[in-house]
């Protein structure tokens, strides 16, 4: 008699590692994040990592992260993976999802997380834990009941060939 596998991955495991792979798509020089939405019974619902919108070409815009006029810098242009991934799906409400994202939403992503009905996110890494921006996102998912916390590292490495 055969046995299933025990070595098979989590369902946080393989979201979080679907979040990563997407934000290997990102092409910023300093910064990839990716996002990965999820249903209630475990079905992916859509993707994202960070850049520009569609048509604008990313050999056009900017990616440095400094300079003495704003407009010559990504920020102003660049969209969120949390955001992309919001506005990717198109299937209808996205109530009562989870959203995994390797880097902490920000204050202008949580306002997207909290109006489209998502439940919970789950994060990989908070570095800017200090930032006014994460400091009213968390501020603001906690007055709306959207929970969080960090995903939970198994150290697994996960190899692919493509």
């Amino acid at each position: 008699m055969y046995e299933k596998r025990k070595d098979y991955l989590s369902w946080d495991e393989y979201f979080m590692g679907v979040a990563m792979l997407s934000g290997m798509r990102s092409k910023d020089p300093n910064t990839q994040v990716g996002c990965c939405i999820v249903s209630q019974d475990n079905k992916i619902l859509s993707m994202g990592y960070n850049g520009f919108p569609t048509g604008c070409s990313d050999d056009e815009f900017p990616w440095a992260r400094e300079g003495e006029d704003p407009l010559e810098t990504k920020y102003v242009y660049s969209t969120h993976s949390e955001l992309n991934a919001i506005l990717n799906y198109s299937g209808g409400s996205l109530a009562g999802a989870r959203l995994y994202v390797s880097l902490f939403p920000c204050n202008e992503c949580a306002k997207a997380i909290i109006q489209c009905g998502i439940r919970e996110v789950i994060y990989a890494e908070d570095k800017y834990s200090d930032t006014t921006s994460v400091i009213a996102s968390k501020r603001m998912m906690e007055a709306a009941g959207v929970k969080y916390h960090q995903y939970q590292k198994t150290d697994r490495e996960v190899t692919i060939r493509l």
